[in-house]
């Protein structure tokens, strides 16, 4: 089912992605912008640098580089969720890409074909 796109629904769907970011981080972005085209949502975030993966990176960089891996996994599953149950949208694919040492990540929701 296609998502119209509208000032409202992207509002929302905003507000959605930084509640998500709140949640697991403590805090939202610092730039957001979401796009609907179609049958694919596409949501351009610069996210906030945490004082504990500073601290990672300087003694353990591979294991900032794991939990940096876990928590996008994360974000993903909880996204998916709350895109199914707040809007209804039947989800295909949901793609993320996450660069650590820029703290940008793009994520595409690729939406079921409408039957």
């Amino acid at each position: 089912m296609p998502l119209i796109d509208s000032n409202e629904n992207k509002k929302k769907l905003c507000h959605l992605y930084n509640e998500i970011a709140k949640s697991l981080f403590g805090f939202g972005t610092t730039l957001l912008r979401v796009t609907i085209d179609d049958r694919i949502i596409t949501y351009y975030a610069k996210h906030r640098r945490s004082p504990r993966s500073d601290a990672l990176e300087g003694e353990a960089p591979t294991l900032k580089h794991e939990v940096d891996f876990y928590m996008s996994s994360i974000y993903k599953k909880k996204l998916r969720e709350k895109l199914e149950q707040e809007f209804g949208l039947e989800i295909e694919a949901l793609l993320r890409d996450y660069d650590p040492a820029t703290q940008w990540a793009i994520t595409n929701v690729i939406l079921n074909e409408p039957k």
